[in-house]
């Protein structure tokens, strides 16, 4: 099954003259496929290129307007795919964007550490950045509907949402997808950065993180639990970070001295990854981790939602240090939203009275397993 992408009609109309939309997103994540069906609905002539191919990286690198006249041509579509891989690529479609009237170009990445690092300064004013994450619930609408969409919830928990997974036929085959996205991209692709120095330590790192969703990490603990310091473990999350594993997330404060805000909290990219990394992809009557499932769940796919509509918002967690505490905290045009994630309905939960008494204007609600999609779509 094909899934079309809720990011495709936006990218469409960012694809304006002399300007470059930079698509960023994990391997295996669907770039490649989204790309191709973009080409289908452009009328320009188009050049396809992978950032992979050496003849390609040779002469996209070389700063030489006239060399890059002699391979672009007459195209007015530019396509690079893994434009991460180029050396100078910013410099180089900077050059691309001032000397060819008329271009569009599309880049992808899957790497923000190397790719936003390269074209940042050279194209300030002539580029727009879009991610796209593994499928979003918002984009499984029109392929399910409510009653077959509850049913597949256990499933996402477990095995994630990447599109090759989705479109799995048997939970052997889910895993199977996972540990060949863990096995041959994910660790393959961290290792080939010169600061990975080793490659245990960020397999130790995951792990450690996979443990701790919707707890405050204390990097100093992480740093000593796997003895490396503490600038080698922030070099290493803040790599994770950008290369799509995890996203991290900050405490929230304004009023209240006890509120922490020091710590972070991680969430994983993605569910099948994070069960990949420690190898379990039990049922849920058989985890004791069905809480910190749906958090990471829950979190990405608002996230999702968020960014693919256009909503901006900072995020937070929300917690004191006598344990009070909010799982994520939206901050949108001046005023707050407190999410708490509680799977089973039967769970009451009241906001904390500091909470209220710090943020008398703020909103609260509860988000379990039978009103979630309405806090997802």
């Amino acid at each position: 099954m094909h899934i079309s992408r809720f990011v495709k009609n936006n990218i469409l109309k960012k694809l304006q003259p002399n300007k470059v939309v930079v698509l960023y997103g994990p391997r295996q994540v669907g770039k490649t496929t989204l790309t191709k069906k973009i080409l289908k609905d452009i009328k320009e002539k188009y050049l396809f290129l992978n950032g992979e191919n050496q003849s390609a990286q040779k002469w996209l690198s070389s700063q030489e307007v006239d060399i890059l006249k002699q391979y672009i041509g007459d195209y007015k579509f530019l396509v690079i795919d893994e434009a991460q891989k180029i050396d100078r690529i910013g410099i180089n479609l900077k050059l691309i964007v001032d000397h060819f009237d008329g271009i569009k170009i599309l880049a992808t990445g899957s790497s923000s550490f190397e790719l936003a690092n390269q074209i940042g300064e050279p194209l300030v004013g002539r580029k727009w950045q879009f991610t796209l994450y593994p499928i979003a619930q918002l984009e499984m609408q029109k392929y399910e509907n409510r009653f077959e969409t509850n049913n597949n919830l256990n499933s996402r928990l477990i095995y994630g949402c990447y599109p090759d997974v989705i479109n799995g036929k048997s939970n052997q085959d889910k895993s199977d997808i996972l540990n060949e996205i863990i096995d041959s991209y994910l660790y393959r692709d961290l290792l080939e950065f010169d600061e990975i120095k080793k490659s245990q330590k960020i397999i130790d790192i995951l792990k450690h993180l996979a443990f701790q969703i919707g707890q405050e990490v204390s990097l100093q603990e992480l740093a000593s639990a796997i003895n490396l310091n503490l600038r080698t473990v922030e070099k290493y999350l803040d790599l994770l970070e950008k290369t799509f594993v995890i996203k991290r997330v900050y405490g929230f404060s304004r009023n209240l001295r006890k509120e922490i805000t020091k710590m972070s909290r991680f969430y994983f990219f993605d569910n099948g990854i994070r069960n990949a990394i420690i190898k379990n992809f039990n049922s849920l009557d058989l985890r004791n981790d069905i809480g910190q499932l749906w958090e990471n769940y829950l979190f990405m796919e608002r996230l999702k939602r968020n960014e693919y509509k256009n909503i901006h918002s900072n995020i937070y967690f929300w917690r004191t240090y006598d344990q009070k505490e909010i799982d994520l905290i939206e901050e949108r045009e001046g005023k707050l939203f407190g999410y708490e994630f509680k799977y089973s309905p039967n769970k009451k939960v009241k906001p904390p009275k500091d909470w209220i008494e710090a943020y008398d204007n703020a909103e609260f609600e509860v988000v379990n397993n039978k009103n979630y999609l309405n806090f997802i779509l």
